[in-house]
């Protein structure tokens, strides 16, 4: 059975942290908040693997009140997600993804970060689109304030059910 889950993640952009969207550190003067790297791309994927699979979605599985995941990589959550999905007799097939920002530009990332996610999650790099837009400068993410990622993805299942 072919299912599909849709993920969506924002973090605020603050001073003193790492920029990682998609696996990759970019250089930029400000980085994401959150319990994690906060990386948004990564997340919004995962929360994406687990729609698909029905199984709820990062804050359930990596809650920010867990103190022994703080800090933890999103490329290590992606392979936890991928795990569980194993679990399930599940494999992801396809995931398209979208960055909404105004800056840094990401178009010289996409390549590194498709390698990530794709070695990560165990898919074939052509079988990963990430693209990068922005917000038109309309609401938070437009005026600078965060970066925001949505993502598709697509799972084959073995049986009826998970």
């Amino acid at each position: 059975m072919i299912r599909c889950g849709i993920g969506y993640d924002v973090h605020r952009l603050v001073e003193g942290r790492k920029l990682i969207l998609g696996g990759v550190e970019i250089a930029y003067s400000y980085g994401l908040e959150g319990h994690s790297d906060a990386d948004v791309l990564s997340h919004a994927i995962a929360d994406a693997l687990l729609g698909a699979i029905g199984a709820g979605d990062i804050g359930q599985h990596f809650p920010n009140t867990d103190e022994s995941i703080r800090g933890i990589s999103s490329l290590e959550i992606l392979k936890r997600v991928t795990k569980l999905l194993a679990q399930k007799k599940a494999r992801p097939i396809n995931v398209d993804a979208s960055v909404v920002t105004e800056a840094p530009k990401l178009a010289p990332h996409i390549p590194a970060m498709r390698e990530k996610i794709a070695q990560t999650i165990g898919i074939s790099e052509t079988n990963v689109s990430v693209k990068a837009t922005t917000n038109e400068k309309l609401g938070a993410v437009g005026r600078g304030e965060g970066i925001a990622a949505m993502a598709i993805a697509t799972v084959e299942t073995k049986g009826t059910g998970n």
